[in-house]
Protein backbone atom coordinates (compact mmCIF):
# COMPACT_ATOMS: atom_id res chain seq x y z
CA UNK A 1 0.00 0.00 0.00
CA UNK A 2 0.98 3.62 -0.35
CA UNK A 3 3.01 5.02 2.51
CA UNK A 4 0.51 6.63 4.85
CA UNK A 5 -0.32 7.16 8.48
CA UNK A 6 -2.84 4.42 9.09
CA UNK A 7 -6.28 5.20 10.34
CA UNK A 8 -5.60 3.08 13.40
CA UNK A 9 -2.94 5.52 14.58
CA UNK A 10 -5.08 8.56 13.84
CA UNK A 11 -8.09 7.08 15.57
CA UNK A 12 -6.16 5.97 18.62
CA UNK A 13 -5.17 9.58 19.15
CA UNK A 14 -8.76 10.65 18.56
CA UNK A 15 -9.97 8.51 21.46
CA UNK A 16 -7.52 10.11 23.85
CA UNK A 17 -8.24 13.61 22.57
CA UNK A 18 -11.98 13.18 22.87
CA UNK A 19 -11.70 12.00 26.45
CA UNK A 20 -9.24 14.73 27.42
CA UNK A 21 -11.25 17.50 25.80
CA UNK A 22 -14.38 16.51 27.67
CA UNK A 23 -12.61 15.92 30.98
CA UNK A 24 -13.52 12.24 31.05
CA UNK A 25 -11.47 9.14 31.80
CA UNK A 26 -13.37 7.09 29.22
CA UNK A 27 -14.35 7.88 25.62
CA UNK A 28 -17.71 9.61 25.23
CA UNK A 29 -20.78 7.54 24.46
CA UNK A 30 -21.21 9.44 21.20
CA UNK A 31 -18.87 11.53 19.06
CA UNK A 32 -18.53 15.21 19.91
CA UNK A 33 -20.00 17.72 17.48
CA UNK A 34 -18.24 17.54 14.12
CA UNK A 35 -16.80 14.07 14.70
CA UNK A 36 -17.28 11.23 12.27
CA UNK A 37 -20.71 9.62 12.46
CA UNK A 38 -21.08 8.26 8.93
CA UNK A 39 -18.74 5.27 8.87
CA UNK A 40 -21.75 2.96 8.51
CA UNK A 41 -21.51 1.49 12.00
CA UNK A 42 -21.62 2.76 15.55
CA UNK A 43 -18.34 4.29 16.76
CA UNK A 44 -16.03 1.85 18.56
CA UNK A 45 -15.43 2.71 22.19
CA UNK A 46 -14.52 1.24 25.56
CA UNK A 47 -17.28 0.60 28.07
CA UNK A 48 -15.52 1.01 31.43
CA UNK A 49 -12.67 3.00 32.87
CA UNK A 50 -10.69 -0.22 33.44
CA UNK A 51 -11.06 -1.18 29.79
CA UNK A 52 -10.10 2.32 28.66
CA UNK A 53 -6.97 2.39 30.82
CA UNK A 54 -5.95 -1.05 29.52
CA UNK A 55 -6.50 0.16 25.96
CA UNK A 56 -4.34 3.22 26.52
CA UNK A 57 -1.54 1.09 27.99
CA UNK A 58 -1.72 -1.33 25.08
CA UNK A 59 -1.75 1.24 22.28
CA UNK A 60 1.33 2.91 23.80
CA UNK A 61 3.31 0.02 22.28
CA UNK A 62 2.36 0.96 18.71
CA UNK A 63 5.97 1.74 17.80
CA UNK A 64 7.10 -1.81 18.62
CA UNK A 65 5.41 -4.42 16.45
CA UNK A 66 6.00 -7.47 18.63
CA UNK A 67 5.10 -5.62 21.82
CA UNK A 68 2.00 -4.19 20.15
CA UNK A 69 0.82 -7.64 19.09
CA UNK A 70 1.43 -9.06 22.57
CA UNK A 71 -0.40 -6.18 24.22
CA UNK A 72 -3.31 -6.70 21.81
CA UNK A 73 -3.37 -10.41 22.67
CA UNK A 74 -3.29 -9.64 26.39
CA UNK A 75 -6.04 -7.07 26.04
CA UNK A 76 -8.20 -9.45 24.00
CA UNK A 77 -7.76 -12.17 26.63
CA UNK A 78 -8.80 -9.80 29.42
CA UNK A 79 -11.63 -8.13 27.48
CA UNK A 80 -12.83 -10.82 25.03
CA UNK A 81 -15.95 -8.88 24.11
CA UNK A 82 -14.35 -5.45 23.73
CA UNK A 83 -15.09 -3.52 20.57
CA UNK A 84 -11.61 -1.94 20.51
CA UNK A 85 -9.72 -5.23 20.09
CA UNK A 86 -9.85 -4.60 16.35
CA UNK A 87 -8.12 -1.23 16.74
CA UNK A 88 -5.26 -2.75 18.73
CA UNK A 89 -4.68 -5.57 16.27
CA UNK A 90 -4.82 -3.13 13.38
CA UNK A 91 -2.16 -1.06 15.15
CA UNK A 92 0.00 -4.20 15.39
CA UNK A 93 -0.63 -4.96 11.72
CA UNK A 94 0.47 -1.43 10.82
CA UNK A 95 3.61 -1.75 12.94
CA UNK A 96 4.59 -4.96 11.16
CA UNK A 97 3.94 -3.29 7.81
CA UNK A 98 6.25 -0.41 8.70
CA UNK A 99 9.05 -2.86 9.52
CA UNK A 100 8.53 -4.85 6.32
CA UNK A 101 7.46 -8.02 8.12
CA UNK A 102 4.80 -9.13 5.66
CA UNK A 103 4.23 -12.57 7.13
CA UNK A 104 3.46 -11.20 10.58
CA UNK A 105 1.37 -8.44 9.05
CA UNK A 106 -0.79 -11.09 7.39
CA UNK A 107 -0.98 -13.19 10.56
CA UNK A 108 -2.21 -10.24 12.61
CA UNK A 109 -4.56 -9.25 9.81
CA UNK A 110 -6.11 -12.69 10.11
CA UNK A 111 -6.58 -12.09 13.84
CA UNK A 112 -8.60 -9.00 12.96
CA UNK A 113 -10.68 -10.97 10.48
CA UNK A 114 -11.33 -13.65 13.10
CA UNK A 115 -12.98 -10.90 15.15
CA UNK A 116 -14.58 -9.06 12.24
CA UNK A 117 -14.57 -10.78 8.86
CA UNK A 118 -15.71 -7.55 7.18
CA UNK A 119 -12.97 -5.22 8.45
CA UNK A 120 -11.77 -3.48 5.26
CA UNK A 121 -8.33 -2.50 6.56
CA UNK A 122 -7.47 -6.09 7.49
CA UNK A 123 -8.94 -7.42 4.24
CA UNK A 124 -6.76 -5.05 2.24
CA UNK A 125 -3.67 -5.72 4.36
CA UNK A 126 -3.93 -9.48 3.84
CA UNK A 127 -4.75 -9.05 0.15
CA UNK A 128 -1.70 -6.85 -0.30
CA UNK A 129 0.62 -9.45 1.18
CA UNK A 130 -0.91 -12.20 -0.96
CA UNK A 131 -0.48 -10.10 -4.11
CA UNK A 132 3.07 -8.96 -3.43
CA UNK A 133 4.39 -12.32 -2.23
CA UNK A 134 2.92 -14.69 -4.79
CA UNK A 135 5.48 -15.71 -7.39
CA UNK A 136 4.73 -17.12 -10.87
CA UNK A 137 6.45 -20.35 -9.83
CA UNK A 138 4.35 -20.89 -6.69
CA UNK A 139 2.24 -24.03 -6.99
CA UNK A 140 -0.63 -22.31 -5.18
CA UNK A 141 -0.32 -19.04 -7.08
CA UNK A 142 -3.83 -19.21 -8.54
CA UNK A 143 -5.38 -19.86 -5.14
CA UNK A 144 -3.43 -17.03 -3.52
CA UNK A 145 -4.18 -14.60 -6.35
CA UNK A 146 -7.89 -15.47 -6.28
CA UNK A 147 -7.93 -14.91 -2.54
CA UNK A 148 -6.20 -11.54 -2.91
CA UNK A 149 -8.83 -10.39 -5.40
CA UNK A 150 -11.65 -11.77 -3.25
CA UNK A 151 -10.40 -9.93 -0.16
CA UNK A 152 -9.91 -6.69 -2.09
CA UNK A 153 -13.39 -6.92 -3.62
CA UNK A 154 -14.95 -7.60 -0.23
CA UNK A 155 -13.11 -4.62 1.24
CA UNK A 156 -14.64 -2.39 -1.43
CA UNK A 157 -18.05 -3.65 -0.31
CA UNK A 158 -17.41 -2.95 3.39
CA UNK A 159 -15.45 0.32 3.47
CA UNK A 160 -18.61 2.40 3.87
CA UNK A 161 -20.41 -0.01 6.18
CA UNK A 162 -17.92 -1.85 8.39
CA UNK A 163 -14.90 0.34 9.02
CA UNK A 164 -14.50 0.41 12.80
CA UNK A 165 -13.81 3.92 14.09
CA UNK A 166 -13.78 5.26 17.64
CA UNK A 167 -15.91 8.07 18.93
CA UNK A 168 -14.29 11.43 18.21
CA UNK A 169 -12.92 10.60 14.77
CA UNK A 170 -12.77 13.74 12.56
CA UNK A 171 -14.87 13.33 9.45
CA UNK A 172 -12.13 14.62 7.14
CA UNK A 173 -9.69 11.98 8.43
CA UNK A 174 -12.26 9.26 7.89
CA UNK A 175 -13.12 10.43 4.38
CA UNK A 176 -9.45 10.62 3.38
CA UNK A 177 -8.74 7.17 4.70
CA UNK A 178 -11.69 5.66 2.88
CA UNK A 179 -10.31 7.08 -0.37
CA UNK A 180 -6.93 5.53 0.43
CA UNK A 181 -8.49 2.14 1.17
CA UNK A 182 -10.53 2.15 -2.05
CA UNK A 183 -7.51 3.13 -4.09
CA UNK A 184 -5.39 0.40 -2.54
CA UNK A 185 -8.00 -2.32 -3.00
CA UNK A 186 -8.45 -1.44 -6.67
CA UNK A 187 -4.68 -1.31 -7.20
CA UNK A 188 -4.29 -4.80 -5.73
CA UNK A 189 -6.93 -6.14 -8.09
CA UNK A 190 -5.36 -4.40 -11.08
CA UNK A 191 -1.90 -5.71 -10.26
CA UNK A 192 -3.10 -9.32 -9.95
CA UNK A 193 -4.88 -8.95 -13.28
CA UNK A 194 -1.73 -7.54 -14.88
CA UNK A 195 0.30 -10.51 -13.66
CA UNK A 196 -2.33 -12.78 -15.20
CA UNK A 197 -1.96 -10.90 -18.49
CA UNK A 198 -5.54 -9.64 -18.23
CA UNK A 199 -4.37 -6.24 -19.39
CA UNK A 200 -7.72 -4.64 -20.22
CA UNK A 201 -9.13 -5.56 -16.80
CA UNK A 202 -5.92 -4.37 -15.15
CA UNK A 203 -6.15 -1.05 -16.97
CA UNK A 204 -9.69 -0.51 -15.76
CA UNK A 205 -8.97 -1.16 -12.10
CA UNK A 206 -5.69 0.74 -12.08
CA UNK A 207 -7.44 3.79 -13.56
CA UNK A 208 -10.12 3.48 -10.90
CA UNK A 209 -7.43 3.21 -8.23
CA UNK A 210 -5.84 6.47 -9.35
CA UNK A 211 -9.20 8.24 -9.59
CA UNK A 212 -10.30 6.97 -6.15
CA UNK A 213 -7.59 9.03 -4.43
CA UNK A 214 -6.70 11.55 -7.09
CA UNK A 215 -5.28 14.07 -4.62
CA UNK A 216 -2.58 11.59 -3.60
CA UNK A 217 -1.29 9.97 -6.81
CA UNK A 218 0.79 6.84 -6.28
CA UNK A 219 3.62 6.62 -8.86
CA UNK A 220 3.75 2.83 -8.49
CA UNK A 221 0.12 2.49 -9.55
CA UNK A 222 0.61 4.99 -12.37
CA UNK A 223 3.61 3.03 -13.67
CA UNK A 224 1.61 -0.19 -13.47
CA UNK A 225 -1.06 1.49 -15.59
CA UNK A 226 1.57 2.54 -18.13
CA UNK A 227 2.75 -1.06 -18.40
CA UNK A 228 -0.81 -2.38 -18.82
CA UNK A 229 -1.43 0.14 -21.59
CA UNK A 230 1.90 -0.73 -23.23
CA UNK A 231 0.95 -4.41 -23.32
CA UNK A 232 -2.26 -3.47 -25.15
CA UNK A 233 -0.32 -1.35 -27.67
CA UNK A 234 -1.98 1.80 -26.41
CA UNK A 235 1.34 3.55 -26.70
CA UNK A 236 0.25 7.18 -26.57
CA UNK A 237 -1.61 6.61 -23.32
CA UNK A 238 1.21 4.47 -21.98
CA UNK A 239 3.77 7.18 -22.65
CA UNK A 240 1.57 9.78 -20.96
CA UNK A 241 1.33 7.66 -17.82
CA UNK A 242 5.04 6.81 -17.88
CA UNK A 243 5.87 10.52 -18.07
CA UNK A 244 3.59 11.15 -15.11
CA UNK A 245 5.32 8.39 -13.13
CA UNK A 246 8.68 9.98 -13.93
CA UNK A 247 7.48 13.34 -12.67
CA UNK A 248 6.40 11.80 -9.37
CA UNK A 249 9.59 9.82 -8.66
CA UNK A 250 13.24 10.38 -7.93
CA UNK A 251 15.70 9.06 -10.49
CA UNK A 252 17.67 7.00 -8.00
CA UNK A 253 14.74 5.03 -6.62
CA UNK A 254 13.67 1.62 -7.91
CA UNK A 255 10.32 2.92 -9.12
CA UNK A 256 11.99 6.00 -10.60
CA UNK A 257 14.42 3.86 -12.60
CA UNK A 258 11.63 1.64 -13.89
CA UNK A 259 9.51 4.64 -14.85
CA UNK A 260 12.37 6.17 -16.81
CA UNK A 261 13.15 2.88 -18.52
CA UNK A 262 9.54 2.52 -19.62
CA UNK A 263 9.36 6.12 -20.79
CA UNK A 264 12.61 5.82 -22.75
CA UNK A 265 11.46 2.58 -24.39
CA UNK A 266 8.30 4.22 -25.64
CA UNK A 267 10.05 7.37 -26.82
CA UNK A 268 13.07 5.77 -28.50
CA UNK A 269 11.26 2.89 -30.18
CA UNK A 270 8.68 5.21 -31.72
CA UNK A 271 11.01 8.04 -32.67
CA UNK A 272 8.57 10.31 -30.95
CA UNK A 273 5.53 8.74 -32.59
CA UNK A 274 3.91 6.46 -30.04
CA UNK A 275 1.48 5.02 -32.58
CA UNK A 276 4.41 3.18 -34.22
CA UNK A 277 5.80 1.62 -31.06
CA UNK A 278 6.53 -2.10 -31.43
CA UNK A 279 4.86 -4.52 -29.03
CA UNK A 280 6.88 -5.96 -26.15
CA UNK A 281 8.87 -9.09 -27.12
CA UNK A 282 6.66 -12.12 -27.66
CA UNK A 283 6.23 -14.29 -24.61
CA UNK A 284 7.63 -11.67 -22.21
CA UNK A 285 5.73 -9.79 -19.58
CA UNK A 286 7.25 -6.94 -17.64
CA UNK A 287 6.57 -7.48 -13.97
CA UNK A 288 4.75 -4.56 -12.39
CA UNK A 289 6.76 -2.67 -9.76
CA UNK A 290 6.26 -3.68 -6.17
CA UNK A 291 5.98 -1.20 -3.28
Amino acid sequence: MKAAITLTTVLALAIAAAAQNQGQSTPPASPPTGAAQSSGRAPVQTKTNEEYQAYQAAVANAGNAAAMEKSADDFAAKFPDSNVRVLLYRAAMSSYQSTGNSQKMMEVGQKVLNIDKDDPEALIGVAEVLEEHTAPTDLDRDQRSNQAISYAQHALETIDTDLAVPAGTPQDKLDSYKKYLRSTALAIMGTVQYKREQYADAEGNLRKAIDADSANPDPVVILRLALALDQQKKYADALQQANRAVELTQEGTEVGKMARTERDRLVIETNGNSAQAPPPPSGSTTQPPSH
